[in-house]
C-alpha cells in the first residue's frame, strides 16, 4: 500500500490562463512562482505550492498531486500500483519545487502525481486577496463512488472519515477530516476546490474581498455538519467552485479514533460514520434545513 500523507497542488485546465491568474493572485491571495507561456504555477504566501494553471479548451482538473513520507522510494511504490494493474510512469520537475514523481491515473481517469519530496518558495509579505494556508481538499463528481473509494483506501492509504447515505464519500490522510471528497453523479467532473484559511475573522474578510471584486457568494457562509468546517463558497470566472473554510474536524490521534471534541458536535466523542441520506448539509446558514441547489 502506498501511504500518502498530504495533498500537494492540483492542475486546472483553463481557456484563458491570464484572468485566471489574476484571479488566483488578486483574489484568493496566492503568488506565482514559475510562469511560462502554457503554464503558471501558484503557491501560498507562505511557500507551498498549491496550483497549477494549463491552457485547455475548457475548464478542468487535470491533475492531483499527494506526498508520500520523505525518502520513499519511488521504484517501490510504482511496484505497488503493478501489482494491483495500475500502471505508472518516472516524471521529473513536474512542479518548481518537485523533482521527481511517479504518474497513474486513478479509477476516475484522473492523472495522479505522487511524489516524495519537495521545498517551499519564499514567503510573501503581501497583503494581497485572501490569506490562504494551503489547499485543503479536492472534492470530484464521479459515477462509482465506491469503485473510487476502495482504490484511495486500499492503495494509496486513505482513511475512510464519513459518508453520507451510499452516495458522498470523505475521505482523509493526515490529521484534516477530509482531504478528498466523491460524490455520485452521470457526469464526472470537478465538484470544488477548497482553501484553508486560518479561522472565522479571514472567512468574513475573504468575503469582503469577494464582494469588491463584483464575485458573489453561491452558498454561505455556514457551517457544515458532516466535517463541521466553516466555509463559504464561490464560482471564479471559469465556473469553478471554490471554498474558503476553517475549524475543520481533525483527528489528531488515529489510535483513539475520534475527532477532536468540539461544542458543535451532535456526539461526543464524534466518530466517523454513515450519515442518514437527509442529513442537513449545514448546521447553521443558508441551506440549513435542506440542500443547497446543485450541492449534493
Amino acid at each position: 500500500m502506498i501511504k500518502v500523507k498530504r495533498l500537494g497542488h492540483a492542475t486546472l485546465a483553463t481557456p484563458d490562463i491570464e484572468r485566471q491568474v489574476e484571479y488566483w493572485t488578486g483574489v484568493m491571495g496566492l503568488q506565482v512562482v514559475d510562469r511560462s507561456k502554457e503554464r503558471v504555477f501558484l503557491a501560498t504566501k507562505l511557500g507551498e505550492e498549491a496550483l497549477a494553471l494549463e491552457i485547455g479548451a475548457q475548464s478542468a482538473l487535470n491533475r492531483v498531486s499527494f506526498q508520500v513520507e520523505p525518502g520513499s522510494d519511488l521504484g517501490e511504490l510504482s511496484a505497488v500500483l503493478r501489482s494491483v494493474g495500475v500502471a505508472s510512469e518516472r516524471r521529473s520537475d513536474i512542479s518548481p519545487a518537485i523533482s521527481e514523481a511517479i504518474v497513474f491515473r486513478d479509477p476516475k481517469e484522473t492523472l495522479v502525481e505522487v511524489f516524495a519530496s519537495t521545498r517551499f518558495h519564499a514567503r510573501n509579505g503581501s497583503d494581497t486577496g485572501i490569506d490562504t494556508l494551503k489547499l485543503g481538499h479536492v472534492a470530484s463528481r464521479v459515477q462509482d463512488v465506491a469503485k473510487v473509494v476502495d482504490f484511495y483506501v486500499d492503495v494509496l492509504g486513505f482513511r475512510m472519515s464519513d459518508w453520507i447515505g451510499d452516495h458522498f464519500a470523505f475521505l482523509r490522510c493526515g490529521v484534516d477530516h477530509h482531504t478528498v471528497n466523491f460524490v455520485r453523479y452521470e457526469a464526472p467532473k470537478l465538484h470544488h476546490i477548497a482553501f484553508e484559511v486560518k479561522d472565522w475573522s479571514e472567512v468574513q474578510r475573504g468575503c469582503e474581498i469577494l464582494r469588491k471584486h463584483g464575485i458573489e457568494l453561491v452558498w454561505g457562509p455556514l457551517r457544515h455538519v458532516v466535517g463541521h468546517n466553516v466555509a463559504a463558497y464561490h464560482r471564479n470566472c471559469d465556473g469553478v467552485r471554490v471554498e474558503i473554510f476553517c475549524e475543520m474536524d481533525m483527528m489528531k490521534d488515529e489510535t483513539l479514533g475520534y475527532w477532536e471534541p468540539r461544542p458543535w458536535h451532535e456526539e461526543m466523542p464524534l466518530r466517523p460514520k454513515k450519515w442518514p441520506k437527509d442529513t442537513p448539509r449545514s448546521a447553521w446558514g443558508f441551506g440549513s434545513f435542506g440542500t443547497f441547489p446543485g450541492y449534493p
